[in-house]
């Protein structure tokens, strides 16, 4: 009489659990796409950040010093490439010492609201680009141009307010500067 053989479940070498790894696998993908976005909208945070205005120009010279650095999903680091708030995230961590979080809608509520007719360099501009608000960000540079990370295949890149797109996408006007 042959002895049955092991389920595969009872053996010490079974195969992982797919269907379970392939849920946690999805949960990962799903947590890593949100690093630029997130879902809900501008709302109350914890305290301001007190950058010192004086570091405006620090922070406009940083920007632009990574000007055609290739866009890259997750990213931010200047040699592998930045996404949105990576590009924010690393500009004013290296110009100002500010650590902000690796995701827009975070730094939309760290940032004070400002009237678009008060934007001054360094400030941050915000856009629902993906259909749900702070999808998208750059820094601004003055005379209506900012500077963002926009897309997959693209690089760091100067782009104007005014441009259709832009326009029709611009949501709002944050600082990080104290008064």
């Amino acid at each position: 009489m042959r002895a049955a053989a092991p389920s595969p479940a009872s053996r010490p070498d079974a195969c992982p659990d797919w269907p379970a790894l392939r849920i946690l696998a999805i949960g990962l993908l799903c947590l890593w796409l949100a690093a630029c976005a997130g879902p809900s909208p501008r709302g109350p945070s914890a305290a301001y950040p007190d950058i010192d205005p004086a570091q405006r120009t620090e922070v406009v010279m940083t920007a632009l010093s990574l000007l055609d650095t290739r866009y890259r999903y997750g990213g931010a680091h200047a040699q592998r490439g930045f996404d949105c708030s990576g590009l924010v995230m690393y500009v004013f961590d290296t110009a100002t010492g500010a650590a902000l979080p690796h995701n827009t809608e975070q730094i939309a509520r760290m940032s004070r609201p400002v009237p678009r007719r008060d934007l001054q360099a360094g400030d941050l501009v915000f856009f629902n680009t993906l259909g749900r608000p702070n999808s998208h960000m750059g820094i601004y540079l003055g005379d209506g141009r900012f500077i963002n990370a926009p897309s997959t295949g693209g690089q760091v890149r100067i782009d104007r307010l005014d441009n259709p797109y832009y326009r029709r996408h611009f949501q709002s006007v944050g600082t990080l500067f104290a008064d």
